[in-house]
């Protein structure tokens, strides 16, 4: 019978992975169904492709200025029913209808949510919004 005797000469050559293998599945696993619960809160949005040619896509605007002034089309909507009945005919006409949020940048943010919530409602899926680009001038050192 032979013991193997180490010494504290001897340094550990090999190194077991099997606990970071385990702990980095486990953090894997923990990821995907945050990102599955985030993902599925999110509200799905269907921006706008620049096309070259092909027909041209019929928009429903809808602006919200910062009063909290509601336009359709350019045309000012004075309650929710009057947003509702004019997005529901605009998608009786065009059940691949999209509609493209105009807001103010001093408009609170639950005005746009309600807002978007009134055209889903009617059932309007294709949703965009729209922004004006700013210019980022670097700065001067």
């Amino acid at each position: 019978m032979s013991a193997v005797i180490q010494s504290e000469d001897e340094s550990i050559t090999g190194i077991n992975v099997t606990p970071l293998v385990d702990i980095t599945l486990v953090l894997l696993i923990v990821f995907m169904v945050t990102a599955k619960l985030i993902a599925g809160q999110g509200i799905p949005l269907d921006l706008p492709k620049a096309a070259t040619a092909g027909t041209t896509q019929t928009m429903f605007t809808v602006s919200v200025d910062a009063q909290g002034h509601v336009l359709t089309n350019g045309q000012p909507a004075d309650s929710d029913s009057q947003l509702r009945s004019r997005a529901a005919a605009a998608l009786r006409k065009n059940p691949e209808l999209r509609t493209v949020i105009q807001a103010s940048s001093q408009v609170s943010h639950g005005a746009v949510m309600h807002v978007v919530d009134e055209v889903r409602d009617v059932g309007i899926s294709k949703i965009a919004f729209a922004a004006d680009k700013i210019s980022r001038t670097p700065p001067n050192r």
